[in-house]
C-alpha cells in the first residue's frame, strides 16, 4: 500500500492548531515529572509522533513542515528526544512501514517504535554486498506460511538492542540481482539470530554482524510483494540518508558548537585557525539552511536523491570540524583513554570528548551509503551523467560472479 501525501487534505490541520495541539500535550503530560515512555505514547496518540502521517497512525495528516515546528516546541519544553535511542526506527522504518505495510503491520510497529519499546535495526549490507547492495546473498526460500532465511548481514547499528529488524533477502536466484529480493520485518529474538559486537577505534561497538540460520519468518511479516524488495528498500534506503544528512538543529549547535568552546577556551588566537573556523562556521550555517529549506519542500513518500546531497556533505562537514578540533587541542588532542570495548544504547556521533568525536566521525563517510556511492547518485539522477557500466545487467544473479 501506499500513503497519501501529507498536506493534501484541505480540512488538516494549520501551525496553529498543531502548536495548540502541542501546548495541550505538554500540559496534560508534563516531560520533567512524566516517564519517557508514557510522554512518548502520549505524543504519539496525539497525532504529534510524525504529523504528516494518517490519523490513528502518529500523525495528523498535516503538512510534513510542522514536524519542525513540532520538535522545537517539545525540545524547549524539555520533552524526551528518541532519535538517537532508535535512530532506524523513528527515521527509517516508520516511513517505511508506512508506505509498505499492511494496516496491520502499521498498527502494531509504529507506536511501540516512536515510544521506544521496539528499537529497530537495518539488515541490508554483507561482506560481500556493501555498497552494492543488490548483490547479496542471503536467501529466502518458502516453506508454506514461512519463509526460512539463511545468510550473514554486517555493520549493523545497534542490531544489540533491537527487537526488530528490516531484512532484505534473496527470495529468486534466478532472477537479475535487483529483481530478485524480498523485504521481511525479522524478530530479532528469534532462534537462529545471533549477534556479534564489531568494536571501533573508539571503543564502541554499535556495529555488528549478524548471523541467521534456518530462521523462520511469517509470510505475514512480508512489506511488499515477492520479488519486490528493492523497490521497498529504495524507501528506507532514501529515508536513510534524508534521516542522516538533513536533520536541522538549532543555529551554531551541533559539531561547531565544540569547535567553538575549545576555540573560546583556546589563549592562542591563531588567526589562521580562526580563519578555518569561521568558513566552517558559515559552513555549518548554509548546511542548516538548506536543510530546513529540504525539509520545508519534502512530501510523504519516499524522498528523492536530494537527501544524498546533504548526506554527502554532513559526513564531510562534520570531519572537518573536527579535523579542526583536534588542531585546536594542540597535544592534547592526542590524549583519549576511553578504549574499553563497551555496547552502547544509542547511536554514535552524537557527543562526547572531541577527541572521540574526531575517531567516530570516519564513519560518517561510510555509513548510510559511503560518499562515493552518494557521488554516483548524484550524477546520474540529479545532473543526469551516464551511469556506471553495469557487467551484470540483465543476468540471473546466479550467474553472476562473486568473490
Amino acid at each position: 500500500m501506499t500513503s497519501t501525501a501529507p498536506g493534501s487534505d484541505p480540512s488538516a490541520p494549520d501551525e496553529e492548531q498543531v502548536t495548540r495541539l502541542v501546548e495541550a500535550l505538554l500540559d496534560r503530560y508534563p516531560p520533567a515529572s512524566t516517564p519517557e515512555v508514557d510522554f512518548l505514547g502520549a505524543q504519539f496518540d496525539a497525532g504529534l509522533a510524525w504529523v504528516g502521517f494518517p490519523v490513528g497512525l502518529g500523525g495528523l495528516g498535516a503538512p510534513r513542515r510542522l514536524q519542525q515546528k513540532v520538535s522545537a516546541l517539545l525540545s524547549a519544553a524539555g520533552a524526551p528526544a528518541l532519535f538517537g535511542r532508535n535512530p532506524i526506527g523513528y527515521g527509517m522504518a516508520a516511513p517505511t512501514v508506512l508506505a509498505h505495510g499492511s494496516p496491520d503491520q502499521q498498527r502494531r510497529y509504529l507506536r511501540p517504535m516512536f515510544t521506544g519499546e521496539h528499537i529497530w535495526c537495518q539488515l541490508f549490507s554483507e561482506p560481500g554486498a556493501g555498497s552494492d547492495v543488490a548483490g547479496l546473498s542471503t536467501r529466502a526460500i518458502r516453506d508454506g506460511d514461512e519463509w526460512v532465511v539463511d545468510g550473514q548481514k554486517v555493520w549493523t547499528t545497534l542490531a544489540h538492542r533491537s527487537r526488530y529488524g528490516m531484512l532484505l533477502a534473496r527470495s529468486d536466484p534466478g532472477a537479475e540481482k535487483h529483481k530478485g529480493l524480498t523485504y521481511f520485518v525479522v524478530d530479532m529474538h528469534a532462534p537462529g539470530v545471533e549477534v556479534r559486537p564489531l568494536r571501533q577505534m573508539t571503543g564502541d561497538a554499535e556495529f555488528n554482524e549478524v548471523y541467521l540460520t534456518g530462521v523462520r519468518v511469517p509470510d505475514s511479516e512480508r512489506l511488499g510483494g515477492v520479488g519486490e524488495g528493492w523497490g521497498v528498500a529504495i524507501t528506507t534506503l532514501m529515508n536513510e540518508r534524508v534521516s542522516i544528512g538533513a536533520s536541522v538543529g538549532r543555529r551554531g549547535g551541533g559539531a561547531i558548537a565544540t569547535a567553538m568552546r575549545l576555540w573560546d577556551q583556546r589563549a592562542d588566537k591563531d588567526p589562521v585557525l580562526r580563519d578555518r573556523l569561521t568558513a566552517l562556521w558559515v559552513e555549518s550555517e548554509v548546511h542548516r539552511l538548506t536543510s530546513l529549506r529540504a525539509a520545508a519542500n519534502a512530501l510523504a513518500g519516499t524522498p528523492g536523491p536530494e537527501g544524498s546531497t546533504a548526506k554527502l556533505h554532513s559526513a564531510e562537514l562534520n570531519q572537518a570540524i573536527y579535523e579542526l578540533c583536534e588542531s585546536l587541542l594542540g597535544a592534547e588532542g592526542m590524549l583519549y583513554d576511553d578504549w574499553t570495548m563497551h555496547r552502547p544504547s544509542s547511536a554514535g556521533g552524537l557527543g562526547g570528548a572531541p577527541q572521540r568525536m574526531f575517531l567516530r566521525s570516519r564513519a560518517n563517510s561510510i555509513e548510510g551509503g559511503t560518499s562515493e556511492i552518494m557521488r554516483n547518485i548524484l550524477g546520474e539522477r540529479v545532473l543526469g551523467l551516464p551511469g556506471d557500466v553495469r557487467a551484470d545487467k540483465d543476468r540471473p544473479w546466479s550467474e553472476v560472479p562473486r568473490s
